[in-house]
C-alpha cells in the first residue's frame, strides 16, 4: 500500500485555542450563514459522530434549524439492545467458603485447586463481560438514530468516570451507562444526584467503605475537584465535611444502592459556608448552588462541543444559559448547537477526533453496522479502552490523542477496513467510474467535504492512475476494486479525517 498523501498533523498543546478573536455578542446567537454540506457533516461529527454521507446530505437539505432539533429531540431508540449478554461474576456461598479456606495456610491441595479453578472462571467471565460491554456500547454509537444521546453518553462515561476494577461488576457498568443514556440531556444536578448512589460509583470511588467511624473522603474529593466545582472552589475542610456527609451510603448484597443509618454521621457538619445535618443529598444540592459549578460544565462542554481552553467571557456566557435553565441541559445544548460559535471558522475541524469517534465515524461512513475485536484492539493501541479510563480524571483528550504511534494506528485501522467497505452505495458508485480525476475528487468530498489541497487531491489521482503502483499502470476495470478502495483509505489517512 502506498503511504498516506499527506503527513499525520503535528501535535499541539493540550490547552490550544485555535487563532481568531471572539464576538462575545453575537456568538450564542443562532446562526444564519450558509449551509450545506460542510456544516451539516460538522454538525454530524460534533452532535454524533460523523454518519453516513446519507445522513450529511438529509441534514444538509433539511436547513440548519431542523437539522439541530433532530439532534436534540431524540429519535426513538427502543430497537437497539437495552444491556449486552453479560456472565455471572457472583460467587456462590460454597466458591466463597472455597476462597476463604484457601487463604487459610494449612488448606489442602484439592481445595487450592478448586481455589484455582474459581479464579480463573471468575477471570474468563470478566474477559469476556468487558468485551461483551465494549461491543454493546461501540454498536449502540454506531447504529443508533439518536446519535446525540449516544454521544452525551460518551461525554457522561468520560466525565462520571467508573472503571471495570476495585470490584465493580459488569453489570453495575452496564446500568450506569444506561444512567447517562437516559439523562443525557437531561438536568445536570438530578444525574449528580443519581451517580452519587449510582452502585458503580459507590465501589470504584470507595464511598462503600465511607463510614462514621472512618470517613473515607475519595468520593467527597473527586465530586468536588473533576466532577462539579474545579480545584480552587472549596477547601479540605469541605473535603472532610462531605464525606461525613456521604458516610452510610454504600451497596447491598443484591448490588442496589442502600443508606445504612447506623454507619452515617449524623452530627451538624459545615459545607461551603453553610452548616447543617447534611446528608450526601444536600451536598449535592449545595455543590449546584455555587457559580463555579455552572463555569465547570459551560468549560466542560464547550471544550467538548466547540473548541479548546474557550475564552472565560463564552464560558461565563454559556454558564449563564445554564443556571437560567437550572442546569436542564437540551435547552443549552439547543442554543450552543445553533450558535455562531459553533459554526464559526475558529471552531471548524478544531477538535482532535478522539479513538471512539475516529473508529465509529468509519463504520458510519462505510455502512459497517457492527464493531468487533479489530475496533475493540485499535482502540486499545490509541489510548482509549470503554469502561476503562486510565484514571478517575478519564482521558485528556485534546492532541494529547495524537502522536507518532497512535497516528499509525489509524492508519493501520483505516487500512483493516478496506475489505468492508465497498458495500457502502456511495463506494458502489466510485467503483464503476475509471476517471482518476473524478475519483479523487468524489472521494476527498465526500470522506473530507473537500477540506484538502488541491496537491493532495492530484496525488490522489495520480496514485489511482497507477504513479508508485507495480500493478496495471492506469485505473481500469480489472484494478478499480482494489485500487478506489486504496484510495479511500489513504483519504482517511489526511490530516482533515483526524479532526473533528
Amino acid at each position: 500500500m502506498a503511504a498516506p498523501v499527506s503527513a499525520a498533523p503535528t501535535p499541539v498543546p493540550e490547552s490550544y485555542r485555535p487563532p481568531g478573536t471572539l464576538d462575545l455578542a453575537t456568538a450564542l446567537q443562532p446562526y444564519a450563514g450558509p449551509w450545506g454540506m460542510k456544516q451539516a457533516a460538522h454538525l454530524y461529527r460534533r452532535a454524533g459522530f460523523g454518519g453516513s454521507p446519507a445522513d450529511v446530505a438529509r441534514a444538509a437539505s433539511a436547513g440548519m434549524h431542523a437539522a439541530v432539533e433532530g439532534f436534540i429531540h431524540f429519535a426513538d431508540a427502543s430497537a437497539l439492545p437495552g444491556q449486552p449478554q453479560l456472565l455471572s461474576e457472583r460467587l456462590t456461598l460454597e466458591e466463597r467458603q472455597i476462597l476463604m479456606a484457601s487463604q487459610k495456610a494449612a488448606t489442602s491441595d484439592a481445595a487450592a485447586d478448586q481455589s484455582i479453578q474459581i479464579k480463573k472462571q471468575i477471570g474468563g467471565a470478566r474477559r469476556d463481560n468487558i468485551i461483551a460491554l465494549q461491543e454493546w456500547f461501540l454498536d449502540r454509537m454506531i447504529a443508533s438514530p439518536a446519535q446525540l444521546q449516544e454521544k452525551m453518553t460518551l461525554y457522561w462515561h468520560g466525565h462520571f468516570t467508573s472503571a471495570y476494577q476495585k470490584g465493580v461488576t459488569a453489570q453495575e457498568l452496564a446500568d450506569q451507562n444506561n444512567l447517562f443514556r437516559a439523562n443525557a440531556l437531561g438536568n445536570i444536578r438530578d444525574l449528580a444526584q443519581k451517580v452519587s448512589q449510582d452502585p458503580a460509583m459507590l465501589r470504584y470511588l470507595d464511598n462503600g467503605q465511607n463510614v462514621k467511624a472512618h470517613p473515607n473522603e475519595n468520593y467527597a474529593r473527586e465530586l468536588m475537584e473533576l466532577f462539579t466545582l474545579g480545584i480552587g472552589n472549596y477547601t479540605e475542610a469541605d473535603v472532610r465535611e462531605s464525606a461525613r456527609a456521604f458516610t452510610g451510603w454504600g451497596v447491598n448484597r443484591d448490588g442496589a444502592f442502600q443508606a445504612f443509618p447506623a454507619r452515617h454521621d449524623d452530627g451538624s457538619k459545615t459545607f461551603l459556608g453553610r452548616t447543617g445535618n447534611f446528608t450526601g443529598t444536600d451536598i449535592v444540592a449545595i455543590i449546584f448552588q455555587q457559580p463555579a459549578a455552572a463555569r465547570w460544565f459551560a468549560t466542560k462542554l464547550l471544550n467538548f462541543f466547540v473548541y479548546s481552553d474557550p475564552e472565560p467571557e463564552l464560558v461565563d456566557a454559556v454558564a449563564d444559559h445554564i443556571r437560567k435553565s437550572d442546569f436542564n441541559l437540551q435547552p443549552v445544548m439547543s442554543v450552543l448547537l445553533q450558535s455562531n460559535v459553533f459554526f464559526s471558522d475558529r471552531a471548524y475541524r478544531a477538535l482532535v477526533k478522539s479513538p471512539v469517534q475516529f473508529v465509529v465515524g468509519s463504520y458510519q461512513l462505510y455502512g459497517i453496522p457492527q464493531a468487533d475485536v479489530v475496533a475493540l484492539g485499535a482502540l486499545r493501541r490509541m489510548g482509549q479502552i470503554l469502561f476503562l479510563p486510565p484514571n478517575v480524571k478519564g482521558w485528556d483528550g485534546g492532541a494529547a490523542w495524537l502522536n507518532s504511534q497512535t497516528v499509525l494506528t489509524r492508519e493501520n485501522f483505516a487500512s483493516s477496513l478496506q475489505a468492508k467497505m465497498a458495500d457502502a452505495p456511495w463506494m458502489q458508485t466510485a467503483l464503476r467510474t475509471m476517471d482518476p480525476a473524478k475519483v479523487s475528487a468524489d472521494l476527498t468530498a465526500t470522506i473530507l467535504q473537500g477540506d484538502v489541497s488541491a496537491a493532495s487531491v492530484d496525488k490522489l489521482a495520480a496514485y489511482l492512475n497507477g504513479s508508485g503502483v507495480s500493478a496495471l499502470a492506469g485505473l481500469s476495470i480489472e484494478n478499480a476494486d482494489e485500487r478506489i478502495r486504496g484510495a479511500a483509505y489513504l483519504t482517511m489517512a489526511m490530516p482533515a479525517y483526524q479532526l473533528a
